[in-house]
């Protein structure tokens, strides 16, 4: 697994596989919550269903420092 961090978008993107190729994630899913949890989250899928990785949006808002201050810059 891999987190990178993106500071202009404050964006995280958590990869569960070792690499995504262009056009590999071909489904999102955007987990809806009833506003009780901070920041925006999505799922990236393959065309076998098999998840590749997950985006948080508004990631300052939902993570932990300390897990921003470890992600790999982007």
């Amino acid at each position: 697994m891999r987190l990178t961090y993106d500071r202009d978008a404050d964006a995280a993107y958590l990869m569960v596989v070792d690499s995504i190729a262009p056009g590999e994630a071909t489904h999102q899913v955007e987990l809806t919550h009833d506003g009780d949890v901070a920041g925006q989250f999505i799922l990236d899928f393959d065309t076998d269903g098999k998840l590749l990785g997950l985006e948080v949006l508004f990631a300052s808002d939902a993570l932990h420092a300390s897990v921003i201050a470890a992600a790999e810059p982007k």
